[in-house]
């Protein structure tokens, strides 16, 4: 199964649970709502930064895949 889908999942899902508690949960309805906007904006900061970290890793590898390709080419023009 793909990494991504995975965290993917795995978020989703804590996100599903943390709203339900919060539904759930025996607060005024501004209190809950508060809650929510807090956890949602947590998320997002999270899945940003999940997201950053992927892209960062990704275009490494993919620089150093280009300069290997470029150092391959350039050994073997010499011939």
């Amino acid at each position: 199964m793909n990494a991504s889908k995975v965290l993917m999942g795995v978020l989703g899902g804590v996100a599903v649970g943390a709203v339900a508690g919060i539904l759930f949960a025996p607060a005024k309805g501004t209190k809950t709502r508060k809650r929510i906007m807090k956890k949602g904006n947590n998320l997002k900061k999270d899945m940003k930064n999940k997201f950053e970290d992927v892209y960062k890793t990704v275009s490494t590898k993919y620089d150093s895949v280009l300069d290997q390709a470029k150092e391959f080419a350039g050994d073997h023009q010499e011939i």
